[in-house]
Order: C-alpha cells, then sequence, then structure tokens
C-alpha cells in the first residue's frame, strides 16, 4: 500500500509517496494554481513520474488545503447562510453575528433569527421550541439562503432542540444545516459563529473536494480520499463536506505533526519556516497542542478546536535592509517571487536567503549563485533572525527548561541552531515538505467536550465513561479497535456553576483500519 499526502500552500503544492513503512519514497514542489486542482493534478503527475510507480499501487490519498481558510479571509465564494439562534427570551440583547465584520457579515446575508428554545447547563429545558415558529422562519428565507446554522443555549450539553430544529429546516428548505453542538464548545457566541462560518464554507468544500478527485482520476488513481483537519487527525470526505470549518488550521497542524513524525519526537517545539511566515507550534505526545483561547478566523471569534501556533514575519523570501549600525529583517517578503527577484536568483532584493548563501551554504538551493555580502552585515541579519526566533520560541513555552526544536519547512535553511531554550535543534531528512507528510500518516480522533456534573457519579467514573466514548467515536470513524489510544485528558472545573461541575475534554486515536 503506498499513501499519497498533498498539502496545498499559498505559493506551493508539496507532494510526497509514502510506502509501508511510511518512508517516502518520492516528494515535489508544484506551485500552486489558482483554480488548485491542475495544481495538484501537476504534482501528481511529477511524484508519479519520480517514483516511477504504478497509480493503481496508491491505496489512499490525503489532502490538506488552505481554500475554507482563503474563502474566509478574501470573502469569496460564500454561501448565503440563514442563522437561527434557539434561546428566546433571554438572548435577544445581542442578535447573531453582531462582532462580525461588515463586509464579511454582507457576504453571508441578513437572514437571522432569534426563536424560542434553550437548556440549562445540567441539561433542563428553559423553553421548548416552537416548530410553528421554525416553519415561518423557513418561508421568510425560501430561496434566499444557500445553508442553515441552527444554535441552541447550552446544546454541548443536550442537543435535542437543534437536532429537532435541523430536521425542520430540511423538510422546509432542502438546504445543508449546521448545528453548533457538533462544531464548538460552550460559548453561545462563539458556537454560533463557528456554526454560521461552516455553513458559509460548504459550497467552497465541495469544490476543492470534488477537484481533489478529479485530479486523482486524471491519474488514474483509485484511492480511498481523506481530507486533513485542524487536531492533525483526517476526516472522509463526506464529513469534510459537512464540517469544512474544521480543516481551516491543517496547514500549520500537518507540519507540525510530521515534523515530529519525522524526528521521531514525542514532545517539544516546532518551527516551520516557509517563504513568508514562520509558524511555531508545540508537540504533545506526538500530536500539535489546541489552543485553550477563542480563535480569531477572518475577523471572527469562534472557539472550535485549533492548533495553538505562533506565527511571526520571517521566512525564505522575508527582505532584509541594511540601517547603517543596525539590520530590519522583515516584515516584508517576496513570497512567491523569491526565485525571481532575490538576489541569489539574478534579482535585486536581498532576502535571508541570500543572506544564508552570503554565510557560506552555497549548496543549499539548486541553481543559484553564491552571493557575495559585507561580513558584518552578515553577522548583524544573523543575530536578528535568531533573535526573532528566539522570541517565537519563548512565547510557546511554558517553563523555564529547555526543550527539544525540530525545524522544517522549505525556508529553515535561513535559521541557525543557535536557538536559546532549546536542549537540542533537529533538522529531519525530507524536512522541506513536513506538511506534505503529516497530511499522509493517516490517523483518525475522536473527542468529547461537554460539562458534566460530579453529584451523582464520581469525576473518575465520569472520565471513564467519556473515554469510552472518544474511543467510540475513533472507531465509527474508521479507526481500528486495536490501535486506538487516549491521547489527551483534560477537566476544567466550573467555579461559577453548582452541583460541582467541569468542562471534560478526551480525545482518542487510531490509525486507519484499512492501513493496518
Amino acid at each position: 500500500m503506498i499513501r499519497l499526502g498533498i498539502d496545498v500552500g499559498g505559493t506551493n503544492t508539496d507532494c510526497v509517496l509514502l510506502d509501508d513503512e511510511l518512508e517516502v519514497i518520492a516528494r515535489v514542489k508544484s506551485p500552486t494554481t489558482g483554480d488548485v486542482q491542475s495544481g495538484i493534478s501537476n504534482g501528481i503527475k511529477e511524484v508519479l513520474g519520480i517514483a516511477n510507480i504504478d497509480p493503481q499501487n496508491i491505496t489512499h490519498a490525503m489532502l490538506g488545503t488552505t481554500q475554507a481558510t482563503n474563502a474566509i479571509a478574501e470573502r469569496k465564494g460564500l454561501d448565503r447562510v440563514g442563522v437561527i439562534r434557539l434561546g428566546k427570551p433571554y438572548t435577544t440583547s445581542i442578535p447573531p453575528l453582531t462582532d462580525w465584520p461588515a463586509d464579511l457579515a454582507e457576504k453571508v446575508g441578513e437572514h437571522r433569527y432569534i426563536e424560542t428554545g434553550g437548556y440549562e447547563f445540567t441539561g433542563e429545558e428553559i423553553n421548548p421550541i416552537n416548530e410553528s415558529e421554525i416553519k415561518a422562519v423557513c418561508q421568510k428565507m425560501a430561496g434566499k439562503v444557500d445553508t442553515v446554522a441552527i444554535t441552541g443555549v447550552f446544546s454541548p450539553v443536550n442537543n435535542f432542540q437543534e437536532k429537532r430544529c435541523r430536521e425542520i429546516v430540511e423538510e422546509e428548505l432542502d438546504v445543508p444545516v449546521t448545528i453548533s453542538s457538533e462544531i464548538g464548545s460552550l460559548g453561545l457566541l462563539e458556537r454560533e459563529n463557528a456554526a454560521a462560518l461552516n455553513a458559509a464554507l460548504h459550497s467552497t468544500a465541495h469544490r476543492f473536494i470534488k477537484g481533489f478527485i478529479n485530479s486523482l482520476k486524471e491519474n488514474n488513481i483509485d484511492a480511498e480520499v481523506y481530507i486533513c483537519q485542524n487536531d492533525g487527525t483526517l476526516m472522509s470526505t463526506e464529513q469534510a463536506e459537512q464540517f469544512p470549518v474544521l480543516t481551516i488550521g491543517c496547514g500549520p497542524t500537518n507540519s507540525i505533526r510530521g515534523a515530529a513524525y519525522l524526528s521521531h519526537m514525542k514532545d517539544g517545539i516546532v518551527i516551520d519556516i516557509g517563504g513568508t511566515t514562520t509558524d511555531v507550534g508545540v508537540i504533545v505526545n506526538g500530536f500539535p497542542r489546541q489552543s485553550s483561547f477563542s480563535e480569531n478566523i477572518g475577523g471572527v471569534r469562534t472557539n472550535f478546536p485549533m492548533p495553538d501556533v505562533s506565527s511571526v514575519a520571517l521566512g525564505g523570501g522575508t527582505l532584509v535592509k541594511n540601517q547603517g549600525s543596525s539590520v530590519k529583517v522583515g516584515p516584508e517578503s517576496l513570497g512567491y517571487k523569491l526565485m525571481k527577484d532575490g538576489l541569489a536568483f539574478g534579482g535585486t532584493q536581498l532576502t535571508t536567503t541570500d543572506v544564508t548563501l552570503a554565510n557560506g551554504n552555497s549548496k543549499i538551493i539548486p541553481d543559484t549563485k553564491r552571493v557575495n555580502l559585507d561580513d558584518q552585515l552578515i553577522e548583524k541579519a544573523k543575530t536578528e533572525i535568531e533573535r526573532i526566533l528566539n522570541d517565537a520560541v519563548d512565547q510557546m513555552r511554558t517553563s523555564s527548561d529547555k526543550v527539544p526544536v525540530v525545524l522544517v519547512g522549505g525556508g529553515s535553511i535561513i535559521a541557525t541552531k543557535n536557538i536559546s531554550g532549546a536542549a537540542t535543534v533537529d533538522i529531519p531528512e525530507n524536512f522541506g515538505v513536513a506538511n506534505a507528510v503529516g497530511a499522509a500518516l493517516g490517523e483518525v480522533s475522536g473527542e468529547v467536550n461537554s460539562i458534566y456534573s460530579f453529584e451523582e457519579k464520581s469525576e473518575a467514573a465520569t472520565v471513564a465513561e467519556a473515554k469510552s466514548v472518544a474511543i467510540n467515536q475513533a472507531i465509527e470513524a474508521g479507526a481500528d479497535p486495536k490501535s486506538v489510544n487516549i491521547i489527551s485528558v483534560d477537566v476544567l472545573p466550573l467555579a461559577y456553576l453548582p452541583q460541582n461541575a467541569a468542562i471534560v475534554k478526551i480525545k482518542a486515536s487510531g490509525k486507519l483500519k484499512s492501513l493496518v
């Protein structure tokens, strides 16, 4: 069995082939294209040519992409969304999508309603939903929305009302429906935002999934197809079309997962340096550490799972400016123009890559020329690059103890191993395509994230029950039962609620059954 891993970035589309032992047998970087599909198809053709294998030998294909992120950032290709909140009369003071940027809210549309319903944190009903109200709202939205997002008060504890409301909407409108309890956790507005963003991305997900499948067909590949999600695991194409918002953070996550695998490191820090930015993340038990804060996506505050990543304006195309007594590194970057405008490629712009080449590493990039620079300029630029990386690493450390560090990404050639706070610095083989390797690793997960009371059942018994639920979810998603492990357990007491309540977060992960 051979796996194909693909990660589509803003500049390059990286493709790798992994054999049964998860060894890289071929890798390529192909320019990302405007339609995405042709860039993927070109990359696949090239990597197949390098490996010289029959396309029919590829049994699994995994895709990580920034298409959902780009759609939100650029306000393009978004669906019109009808937003229904189940919480009247208690949640009427702040209408849905109040805190959204005006241009994004305009794209989504003005169909936003607050109707009767909601639960207490214990799961007890505040008010039943009024089905006649829901049907009347559907009549108002008919022909004017492409998708619908439904959010209920404390629905992560009890989502019966959301599910019933979804049934009514599907019967009345026949459009895709997102319910918030399947995406976000506590925090009504953040969860509502996440549900609305997810609904707005339905057509975007359909397009990039269809493009991926078509690119595989163009190359005579008949494989099981999976899409990467934010937590470093995979989901089916059906799940990805249903929950496209969960693909938004898969780029840095894939790099972290790939770095962990290539370096054989279970716990530490990953520095992923691209052409424009550097992402710094943390590996915990082989998986990316998840953020504990509300995430801002395109100007919208949400609370669905995202990797804890710090990004800084430093990459292989970052401009270096000599200011006499000092040197300024960034934040401007040549990005994809590096191989046209950088000094080493015959251009006139001084970049961090040129500094690296001038420092003596003249063979790190094919078809480049040695750059002659003043020694003082080189040292000042190196010092500034090290300062930026050191600050980024310090922000992600939780103690003063030194930690192992892994450098990956095509731009990691600009970094030295002189990183304060690093116990060791490793640059593994295939570091330039760690993101595509991470995409191809192929695990699926199950997760519990809800409020529990420990009044009638002990904390230990509750956690054990939640673990069982998470494990079963992973198995239902396609994991081999023998390979499923619990990878994280968090119990967060809620002091402001009665009945000894706490948020319990459990994540389980296992290898795809078809790959075992």
